[in-house]
């Protein structure tokens, strides 16, 4: 499954999704309850949505980015040539990776959907069925195109410290699958997997 085609974190949203009460749910709740209630519906919806606010901190209080992003990955050289970047993604067996300057400080991420780009195709399969159909209809010269031409900029970044929200909001910024954990000089201190993050909130793989 390429970038282009996963799904958005609609399940995690920056604000999980509060279930709708209507005044008849509430007052069969409260009938349902024994002895005599002085609270009104609207009371008890400022009620519920305090409760659910305090159910989602302490449900997600584990998730920190730097609890999960991957360590020691090295990021790519802006410089470096489009057929060298390729070698190193598929030798890491992680298709998208970080670009950052000398000092460390991220300037974009290179993925798998930024080869597709300058390709002018949409998937896998899309590439294996143009080479089969013209062999000789790719022009592009990799080795003369550099990181910096292909990559994706600015990335969408996350502070070490981020909560479970500062990270489902960065995710639905973009359908990548992977987000540069930086400290705050935007150094790169890790990479936050989407499928490590999903994992981690106990979500639907199909995500």
């Amino acid at each position: 499954m390429t970038d282009r085609q996963q799904r958005p974190l609609e399940e995690v949203s920056s604000e999980p999704h509060e279930m709708e009460l209507s005044d008849e749910d509430i007052l069969a709740a409260m009938a349902s309850i024994s002895g005599y209630l002085d609270i009104t519906t609207e009371d008890f919806r400022a009620l519920y949505h305090l409760a659910h606010q305090r159910a989602v901190a302490r449900m997600f209080a584990h998730i920190r980015a730097d609890r999960l992003m991957r360590w020691g990955v090295d990021p790519l050289a802006p410089d470096l040539p489009l057929d060298e970047a390729a070698r190193l993604l598929v030798r890491g067996g992680i298709m998208a990776v970080p670009v950052a300057d000398a000092d460390g400080r991220v300037l974009g991420m290179l993925t798998e959907a930024d080869f597709f780009r300058r390709l002018h195709v949409d998937s896998f399969l899309e590439l294996i069925l143009r080479l089969l159909e013209d062999p000789s209809g790719f022009t592009h010269r990799f080795h003369e195109t550099t990181v910096r031409e292909a990559m994706t900029s600015p990335a969408v970044t996350v502070p070490e410290d981020a909560s479970f929200r500062e990270i489902a909001a960065a995710f639905h910024q973009h359908e990548g699958r992977a987000t540069p954990v930086v400290d705050g000089a935007r150094r790169l201190r890790g990479l936050l997997l989407r499928r490590d993050f999903i994992g981690a909130c106990k979500l639907p793989s199909a995500i």
